[in-house]
């Protein structure tokens, strides 16, 4: 692992400190998630497998088995596809505050027409998650934690998910809890025109940022921006003072408490690129509770995207602790 600044150089406030015993929480959609391992036209595909996906149950999976102390919140249906969401997270050690109603659990389909290029069209449009708001969020869960990890699809889902996003981040604030935002723009959800005012208002309410390349330039309303010291800087002044930028295969650049770093991308096969973002969320927040350092959490994060990108699915593949240092390894080593 290498830095423009070495975690240990840092100043103080990077070099590592104890870890928190309070956790994290997050709340928003998760959906069944069914996909073809096939290649090509769906309707030639001979099998399918049924899964759940959605940001913030991925990173609450993806935390915790790094450790973390994780509760998830949302609304689901009473239906087979709640019952699966509600019974994997529950099962990887999540703790589950599920809204059951009588609306449906939303769907993905996903497959590729072309290697190399994933196709998902989503089933969401009056499903239960849209319908969550301000008051499935309790006080006592928010006041528990030492985290609110919040994602840009939520507020696209419906004006009372918005409005949850909004309220929560300011009680959580009041609550003296560290905010953290995924912006994870979805074009199928909302313009950049529409989500752009939002997602720089939640931003300005975070503490830590993660944004793709694209996402940045979302926020900073700027198409030509590329990634280097004066877009985290930029990103930075929206009030954020943990800033993330996730470059894919190209690695990641952080601008930390004002100490910059710049991460590589391990070297791994892609087999699902899906879930890569969520995978590195998880790593880091996970490292952040752990008391890792600001290089420290990067690298478990880059390390726990690299796991996500080399196994199908959407949460599948995310490692625990004693699996990372698995890719430290060559690829044709055997570990006996």
């Amino acid at each position: 692992m290498s830095g423009d600044a070495p975690a240990s150089s840092g100043p103080p406030a990077l070099a590592g400190r104890p870890a928190v015993s309070r956790g994290l929480v997050t709340f928003g959609e998760s959906m069944g998630l069914i996909s073809t391992p096939d290649i090509g036209p769906i309707e030639f595909a001979r099998e399918f497998r049924y899964g759940i996906g959605g940001a913030e149950s991925n990173v609450a999976i993806g935390a915790a088995r790094l450790g973390a102390s994780v509760t998830w919140i949302g609304r689901l249906g009473c239906d087979a596809t709640g019952d699966l969401v509600e019974r994997r997270l529950r099962a990887e050690g999540v703790r589950v505050h599920a809204i059951r109603e009588g609306g449906f659990t939303g769907l993905m389909v996903r497959h590729q027409r072309v290697a190399g290029h994933v196709s998902v069209d989503y089933h969401r449009a009056g499903s239960a998650a849209a319908r969550l708001c301000s008051g499935d969020i309790p006080d006592d869960v928010l006041a528990g934690a030492a985290i609110l990890h919040v994602t840009g699809i939520t507020p696209a889902l419906s004006e009372s998910a918005c409005q949850a996003v909004f309220d929560a981040a300011d009680r959580a604030r009041g609550l003296g809890l560290t905010i953290c935002l995924d912006v994870n723009y979805r074009a199928k959800l909302w313009e950049p025109a529409a989500a752009g005012p939002v997602l720089r208002a939640l931003a300005a309410r975070a503490d830590i940022l993660l944004a793709g390349p694209g996402e940045a330039r979302l926020l900073l309303v700027d198409e030509q921006a590329g990634v280097g010291p004066a877009m985290l800087t930029h990103l930075a002044a929206l009030g954020p003072h943990e800033v993330i930028v996730k470059d894919g295969a190209r690695g990641c650049a952080a601008l930390i408490e004002g100490a910059s770093f710049t991460l590589p991308a391990l070297p791994v096969p892609v087999v699902d690129p899906v879930g890569a973002g969520d995978a590195f969320a998880a790593g880091y927040l996970a490292g952040w509770l752990a008391g890792e350092s600001a290089g420290g959490r990067l690298h478990t994060a880059v390390t726990a995207g690299a796991f996500a990108v080399a196994v199908p699915g959407h949460c599948e593949g995310l490692p625990r602790r004693h699996d990372l240092a698995a890719l430290g390894t060559h690829p044709e080593d055997a570990v006996r």
